[in-house]
């Protein structure tokens, strides 16, 4: 009996197994450009009111299972026109071309607390895909962003590896600081800092350029805003990206210089000119001579990336995860100019119920860089050096004796190569300029490091249609330092350093911000409104730093240095340590934003900020701003066109802060070291004096 009953359970069990395999079916297909034929690797294809997509791959292939009848698809992809397409009885093959999205105006910007369709925005606000940067062989974004956005400067600030760059959004506008906002999923991070960040896991980038767009970010929003959003999971199969790349870099131009012999005939010209024996005798047997920059310029440096992504997750997780590499040698005196960048990311969300998400973004980098620590200038610098220094001088010296100054070669501290030779030292060029391979040797052993992890948690509740209430915590915390050793040595009869010196260095930071916002859409009729309503806190630079320098240590090689050598001789250790001052801002701000058949628009800001560098009288400041536009090619009378299909007309008013002052430059301060003759005596005392008036303002 119990056998029985088992197998007519069984056979109804398999009777609804096959019952819902007939309800449903799998499509295929495949998505591309309408406007030239490139397939679409990542599109989204999802079923109209509900949960279920997918992603298309590197092909732009996808497969997805639909319900037989009624199923829509509905397939998008970033810049280009969402496409629906029925799921009709027989066809299981849907080969997809979208279209260009007209000047991208369907497209979502950040905005700042929330999101604007760029058709309806009212300010100054430019966008770059993350897509645009994926493929730019490059470690840094802000590199990444040259020549991309209009009215915003990018300068790097050295040719070294890993070295930042100058940003100035619409020139200089302000006073002391001018680089501007950065924020990162919420989380402010300093210029400085932004080189943690993974080009490969930027969804978007959107620079806020105008004070009608910037003053949701009230009293640091003078110089421009800078939003940048990762790239998030979506649900569907799992996802699995690299982008990499490998190469060399080297100089595109060499100077072209004197050769030995053309050196030694200026300089017999010049003495005979000045009344004076030549200085050298038999030109001809000079030859080429020595080619400094060819000596330090490496024409095949490395440099290599490596970066990996995993994504997916269901309808109500997805997570992104990835990691990357970066090398990058310098093509300048390589063996002290290298960059290495290693670095994680894991964002994920998670649907709790039908009303409420939680989530989080946490991003991880470590960096290390090597410098060539004079940096090439009127006192020397490796590069400076090999455009000054005369032919004649060899790299390297066999013969001593040989040299017009072999009295400069004495000193046990003269720097020598793997074999024992000593670098040669110019008789003829004096000053700062020295060997540069030499100089090299006196650097090695030096290095910066930093380890950052940037991140977020949220919680955002949906309790009725259109109403978002989301509370944010953000958090930075950052390490950094260097470590450095110089040793004893001799470089000219000029250049040279008596003491060994060996430093470390390290500092801590730690910024918090918790923000809380109630946005709520409403659409009736041809109108359209947005709500938002803000409170934030903000606090930064709770940390140290620490250091400690010791000098004459019984060692002069950078590998043997260290801590554990007795100094018993306290003029021998110098230690210091010092706390930030931590800066704090209370903020509460609001936005409207108003659409009329997507004709009209109107957007207002207001954010009121206290900031713990302004003066009681003045500690808080009102930062509003208006903007309006009209969609011209939207009316009535607006003839279609092939010349002109798009008009916009728009203006603003706004009002932004800068709260980058030293701290308490509202107190009156005094400082040390001022000198001043008391009595008669002639004697000089040292004291304090004031440095600056109060203001309170």
């Amino acid at each position: 009996m119990k056998f029985k009953t088992a197998l007519l359970l069984s056979f109804i069990a398999i009777l609804f197994s096959f019952q819902s395999l007939a309800q449903n079916l799998t499509v295929t297909g495949k998505v591309t450009n309408r406007t030239n034929g490139e397939v679409l690797p990542g599109a989204t294809i999802s079923i109209k009111g509900s949960q279920t997509a997918t992603l298309t791959d590197a092909n732009g292939l996808f497969s997805l299972n639909v319900p037989r009848t009624g199923a829509v698809l509905v397939v998008s992809y970033s810049g280009m026109l969402e496409q629906e397409i029925p799921v009709t009885a027989g066809t299981t093959v849907y080969n997809v071309q979208l279209d260009n999205s007209a000047s991208s105006l369907n497209e979502v910007v950040v905005v700042g607390y929330g999101t604007q369709r760029k058709a309806t925005l009212t300010g100054a606000i430019s966008s770059v895909r993350g897509k645009d940067l994926e493929n730019i062989p490059n470690g840094r974004i802000e590199q990444a962003l040259q020549g991309r956005v209009s009215g915003v400067t990018i300068m790097q600030n050295s040719g070294q590896p890993g070295s930042g760059s100058t940003i100035r959004v619409r020139g200089i506008t302000t006073f002391n600081n001018n680089n501007p906002l950065w924020v990162v999923d919420g989380v402010v991070v300093d210029a400085g800092g932004i080189g943690y960040l993974n080009q490969s896991d930027i969804e978007s980038i959107e620079v806020l350029k105008d004070a009608a767009s910037a003053a949701i970010y009230g009293t640091r929003a003078a110089t421009g805003v800078i939003l940048v959003t990762t790239k998030k999971g979506k649900s569907g199969k799992l996802a699995v990206n690299y982008n990499g790349y490998y190469g060399v870099s080297q100089p595109a131009k060499m100077l072209d210089l004197v050769n030995a012999t053309q050196y030694a005939v200026l300089r017999n010209e010049s003495a005979v000119a000045a009344g004076k024996d030549p200085v050298f005798t038999n030109v001809s047997v000079l030859g080429t001579g020595t080619d400094w920059q060819k000596a330090i310029f490496n024409n095949s440096a490395l440099r290599y990336l490596h970066e990996i992504s995993f994504s997916g997750g269901t309808d109500r997780s997805t997570f992104y995860m990835s990691g990357g590499l970066q090398d990058n040698e310098g093509i300048v005196a390589t063996e002290i100019s290298k960059y290495k960048k290693l670095n994680f990311r894991l964002n994920s969300t998670h649907k709790l119920g039908n009303v409420f998400t939680i989530g989080q973004t946490l991003g991880y980098a470590h960096q290390k860089s090597t410098g060539l620590g004079n940096t090439n200038s009127e006192f020397g610098g490796p590069l400076s050096s090999a455009i000054n220094l005369d032919p004649i001088t060899p790299l390297v010296v066999t013969n001593v004796t040989a040299q017009p100054n072999p009295a400069d070669y004495g000193s046990i501290y003269i720097q020598k190569d793997p074999n024992g030779n000593p670098y040669g030292i110019s008789g003829y060029v004096g000053q700062e300029m020295t060997n540069p391979l030499a100089y090299i040797q006196t650097r090695l052993g030096g290095y910066n490091w930093s380890d950052d992890f940037i991140g977020n948690v949220f919680g955002e509740l949906t309790p009725i249609k259109g109403l978002k209430i989301r509370s944010t915590a953000g958090f930075k915390k950052a390490f950094w330092g260097n470590i450095g050793f110089t040793p004893i040595y001799v470089l000219s009869s000029t250049v040279s350093n008596g003491n060994n010196f060996y430093n470390k260095n390290e500092n801590r930071s730690f910024n918090w911000n918790v923000e809380n916002t109630i946005t709520y859409n409403r659409k009736f009729g041809d109108h359209d409104i947005t709500v938002l309503a803000g409170q934030g806190a903000y606090v930064e630079n709770i940390g140290h730093s620490i250091g400690i320098n010791v000098k004459n240590l019984p060692i002069n090689n950078y590998r043997d240095a260290s801590f554990r050598f007795p100094v018993s001789d306290p003029a021998n250790r110098d230690g210091y340590a010092s706390e930030f001052v931590e800066h704090k801002i209370s903020s509460l701000f609001g936005r409207i934003n108003y659409s009329y058949l997507d004709r009209y628009f109107f957007t207002g800001i207001i954010r009121q900020d206290g900031s713990t560098k302004f003066g009681p009288d003045k500690k808080y400041g009102l930062f509003p701003s208006f903007s309006a536009g009209w969609n011209v090619n939207r009316e009535n009378f607006w003839p279609e066109n092939n010349i002109v299909n798009t008009l916009k007309i728009r203006g603003g008013y706004g009002v932004v802060g800068n709260d980058a002052t030293d701290d308490f430059r509202y107190l009156a301060l005094i400082k040390g070291d001022y000198n001043y003759s008391i009595g008669n005596s002639g004697g000089i005392s040292s004291g304090y004096a004031p440095n600056t008036l109060e203001n309170p303002d």
